[in-house]
């Protein structure tokens, strides 16, 4: 062919038709040029298909992984729930000072209510991978993009909010690492002691003093509002954003 093309220009010259020559030879150009655009364009046409596969891994994989974090997220809520109704109640019992309260019941609403901490762990692993490797860019919804960059800083605020809560369940914890309450007592009420199998004693030392302690009333104070405030103004919101972040995923999915 380019021999074809060659044959015809030295025709063109030897004939000394440079005008047809100037002509031909543009249009050889026009040529080549159309040919390097389509190449282009099916080059650009396969590379955008890969985009776009790589794009949809990515979107399955995050829709995966936010609604596992939803899942935890959900349950995350109803134990911090269970923690400050029952903190609550050990409450209304310091007010009254109710003597009808008995140990087991006390111990029992001790356990229910400190014996699990708060922490939300969400599955951020692609996410993380994406934005280490800077392949985030990927993703074509500019909105999907922020929301996930904003997200990874919000849980840094949910881990400070956290730290903030263990504080004040440790305090709480701390009145029974003295000589005046018992752990012991707690767990052996509360049906744990034997389960776990732990040596018997006979001595047990009552926990029900506690209900007059001003610290005591102090600390379950503050976990209360700690825990009421890590719903209401983190973990709500942080459930709205995780919401927004999983429709725009299921936006983008085809």
């Amino acid at each position: 062919m380019v021999k074809f093309f060659r044959k015809i220009r030295q025709n063109l010259l030897s004939e000394n038709k440079f005008t047809k020559y100037l002509a031909y030879a543009l249009g050889e150009i026009i040529l080549v040029v159309i040919g390097i655009l389509i190449a282009l364009a099916i080059n650009n046409g396969n590379q955008n298909r890969i985009d776009d596969k790589n794009e949809q891994i990515y979107l399955l994989g995050l829709k995966e992984e936010f609604e596992t974090s939803k899942f935890k997220l959900t349950e995350l809520i109803a134990v911090n729930q269970r923690n400050y109704i029952g903190a609550k109640k050990i409450l209304e019992h310091t007010a009254t000072k109710n003597e009808s309260l008995t140990e087991t019941t006390f111990s029992e609403l001790l356990y229910n209510t400190f014996s699990a901490d708060i922490a939300f762990n969400p599955n951020n692993s692609l996410l993380n991978e994406m934005i280490n490797s800077g392949n985030l860019k990927n993703l074509s919804n500019a909105e999907l993009r922020k929301q996930l960059t904003n997200w990874i800083s919000t849980m840094e605020d949910i881990s400070r909010q956290e730290e903030e809560l263990g504080i004040q369940r440790e305090k709480v914890l701390d009145l029974f690492r003295t000589n005046e309450n018992s752990l012991r007592t707690i767990f052996k009420q509360a049906g744990v002691y034997d389960e776990i199998g732990l040596p018997k004693t006979e001595n047990d030392i009552s926990n029900l003093g506690l209900l007059n302690s001003t610290e005591f009333e102090n600390n379950i104070l503050m976990f209360i509002l700690t825990s009421y405030a890590t719903e209401k103004a983190h973990y709500n919101p942080l459930m709205q954003d995780l919401d927004t972040i999983l429709n725009l995923i299921k936006k983008e999915i085809k």
